[in-house]
């Protein structure tokens, strides 16, 4: 298991475009990966149900991943955070 925080810098948080892209990206891992805020998780491939979470800027998540390719994603999906959002 591997998991990191990120506090959300983007202006309008996490609305359609991003967890869309959110969604692209999960998909693209083996390993299942959610995002958490505050004790609620749910499944980061799942769009609407990100959307759901109401997550805006300066709010922190955690994104937990497991799973056969568990390091490669926890890199590349910081590394997104830390671009997009």
């Amino acid at each position: 298991m591997k998991q990191f925080s990120y506090t959300i810098k983007a202006a309008h948080g996490i609305h359609a475009i991003p967890a869309a892209l959110l969604a692209q990206e999960a998909n693209k891992y083996d390993s299942f990966i959610s995002i958490i805020k505050s004790s609620i998780e749910t499944d980061m491939a799942r769009p609407v149900k990100v959307m759901a979470m109401s997550i805006k800027q300066g709010d922190t998540v955690t994104i937990h991943i497991e799973g056969e390719d568990e390091d490669l994603a926890a890199m590349e999906l910081e590394a997104f955070f830390r671009r997009f959002l």
